[in-house]
């Protein structure tokens, strides 16, 4: 019974420890990838996006606990992706810096009615998902569009055409060359 227990629940503090700084160097390289993928993916997760997401999980899942397979070791790694999420999370909320870099900024997609192909191409977005959008929002031409913007969440949003769009700030990507 205590061979048992003792397997349930390890407590050897060296081996928790590795737990933790496994799993802190684990969440960090995941939130890069998912940074780098951009901001399409978090709002308009296709099957395809699920499943790397679903397997990253699971390859990640030994890596963070090792061959500690206790309980004591789950809660650990657990706790751990709590308090370093909290903890980025208080970061980005009071540092302006890590904000811009960790959730970036709204990127225009459309101006005056023209897609800004360049900012397009690099968030990975193509027109029929901004035009998918604009049908979402009751939008029937792209003439119609003052702007429209990739904002942080993934979200497109849109200002209709005539709408005082100058004193929009912090939208990254430039407006099309011919205008």
């Amino acid at each position: 019974m205590d061979a048992i227990l003792n397997q349930l629940v390890e407590l050897n503090p060296l081996s928790l420890a590795a737990v933790a700084l496994r799993t802190l160097v684990i969440y960090v390289v995941v939130l890069v990838g998912l940074r780098l993928f951009g901001k399409r993916q978090l709002s308009q997760i296709t099957p395809y996006d699920l499943v790397v997401i679903l397997l990253i999980s699971n390859a990640v899942q030994n890596a963070m606990v090792g061959p500690d397979t206790s309980l004591t070791a789950g809660l650990v790694a657990a706790f751990t992706l709590l308090i370093v999420n909290w903890g980025v999370s208080r970061l980005v909320l009071t540092n302006q810096n890590v904000a811009q870099i960790m959730i970036g900024q709204p990127v225009l997609l459309v101006h005056a009615g023209e897609f800004v192909q360049e900012n397009l191409m690099r968030e990975g977005i193509l027109p029929d998902e901004v035009l998918a959008a604009m049908r979402e929002h009751g939008i029937a031409e792209l003439a119609d569009v003052g702007m429209a913007v990739l904002e942080v969440d993934g979200s497109i949003s849109f200002v209709p055409s005539g709408a005082d769009v100058r004193r929009t700030r912090r939208v990254r990507g430039r407006k099309p060359k011919d205008s």
